[in-house]
C-alpha cells in the first residue's frame, strides 16, 4: 500500500476538480503556468468526432501560425455513430486517431493531441482516451496497424496501446465531461 511519503507522490500534484468549469478552468491556468498562449473552444460539444476533429484542429492550424507556444483546450463530449459492431475504442481514442491522420502531414513539428474522458473510461475499454502526434501514423504502421481501417472499424485501442500512447487513469468515479487538448510548440 503506497503512503503519502512514498516517492511515487514526490512529483504529484492533486486537484479537487467538481465541474466541468473546474476543469477548463484548471486546464488553461496550468497551460498558462508552463508559458503556453492557451485559447478555450468548447463550441463542438456534441459533434461527430470527426467533424469535431475537422473543426479543432483548422482552429489549431490557424491560432498556433502566430503563437508559438499553443494550447487549446475543448472540454464537452464529441459522438461516434457506428454502423457496425465496434471493436476496441471510444470517442476519444476515434477523435484522437483522426487527429492523428492530419498530425501526419506536419513531421518534424512538436504537435500533440490529447484527448480522454475525466471519468476514466472511453467506450468498451480500459482507457481514458489517446494521444496523437506527427509520428503517430508511422509508428502504428510499423506495428501493421493501418488508422483508416482502425478508424472505420472503430477500433483504434489496440493500435494506441501498441505504440504506447494510450491514457490509462482508472475509473474517477466522476464525470466532468471529456478533456481535450492541442499543443503545439516551436522555437
Amino acid at each position: 500500500m503506497l503512503k503519502e511519503e512514498d516517492p511515487a507522490f514526490r512529483d504529484s500534484v492533486f486537484e479537487i476538480l467538481l465541474s466541468s468549469h473546474d476543469l477548463i478552468e484548471n486546464a488553461r491556468a496550468q497551460a498558462e503556468r508552463a508559458g503556453y498562449h492557451n485559447v478555450v473552444d468548447n463550441s463542438c460539444d456534441d459533434w461527430d468526432y470527426a467533424d469535431a476533429a475537422r473543426y479543432l484542429l483548422e482552429r489549431f492550424h490557424s491560432l498556433r501560425a502566430t503563437h508559438p507556444r499553443l494550447c487549446l483546450i475543448s472540454v464537452g463530449e464529441v459522438t461516434v455513430t457506428m454502423d457496425r459492431t465496434p471493436g476496441a475504442g471510444g470517442r476519444n481514442q476515434q477523435f484522437a486517431m483522426a487527429c492523428a491522420l492530419d498530425l501526419e502531414q506536419y513531421k518534424g513539428e512538436r504537435l500533440t493531441v490529447l484527448s480522454a474522458g475525466s471519468d476514466g473510461i472511453d467506450g468498451n475499454t480500459k482507457a481514458a482516451g489517446a494521444i496523437a502526434d506527427p509520428t503517430t501514423v508511422e509508428r502504428a504502421h510499423a506495428f501493421g496497424f493501418h488508422l483508416k481501417s482502425s478508424l472505420a472499424a472503430f477500433d483504434a485501442c489496440p493500435m494506441f496501446t501498441a505504440i504506447g500512447d494510450t491514457v490509462v487513469t482508472g475509473p474517477t468515479g466522476q464525470n466532468l465531461r471529456d478533456l481535450r487538448l492541442l499543443i503545439a510548440e516551436r522555437d
